[in-house]
């Protein structure tokens, strides 16, 4: 009698065990701070139609299924979509080494241009999360790059008011 009863408490703690986790990888899916791989973030390109639409700059991703007829398969936006293309929202080079999220070799008034449009994209659309690599690390903190790009940018900002002041 002991054997059935074991088997019985063992399968119940395997299976309490089961949904623990599947609670537990749901909760992590639906959080608003979800971090995304580049190969994840891939997926979410605007040509499957169950999926969401995503786009990242600056390592911060967006939901911008809501602009599915730009940002979806065919549109003049699908470039962005599926990846962190921060460089092209400021180069317009929307073809191989122009579709990546590095900054080096731009102005401080162009970085400035780049948070511009990671403002415009918070304002606009619904943040689902970070994606890990240049500008948050495995944990979901900003890394230095992204400090000294916000730090650039300010300094671009300040140049883009000077030349106001002396325009005016």
């Amino acid at each position: 009698m002991a054997f059935p009863a074991k088997k019985f408490i063992t399968s119940s703690l395997f299976g309490f065990t089961l949904l623990v986790a599947l609670v537990a990888f749901l909760l992590k899916f639906n959080s608003s701070q979800k971090l995304f791989t580049v190969e994840e973030l891939a997926l979410y390109n605007g040509t499957g139609d169950s999926l969401p639409i995503l786009l990242g700059i600056l390592g911060s991703v967006f939901d911008v299924t809501k602009g599915k007829s730009h940002y979806g398969a065919g549109g003049g936006y699908n470039h962005f979509a599926g990846r962190d293309a921060s460089r092209a929202f400021v180069s317009g080079n929307f073809t191989g080494d122009g579709l990546t999220d590095s900054l080096r070799g731009l102005s401080s008034t162009e970085v400035h241009s780049v948070v511009g449009w990671r403002d415009f994209y918070f304002r606009s659309y619904k943040f689902v999360g970070r994606l890990v690599g240049r500008y948050y690390d495995s944990q979901g903190n900003p890394t230095k790059y992204l400090k000294g790009a916000e730090a650039k940018a300010a300094r671009g900002a300040q140049l883009l008011e000077k030349q106001k002041e002396m325009e005016g």
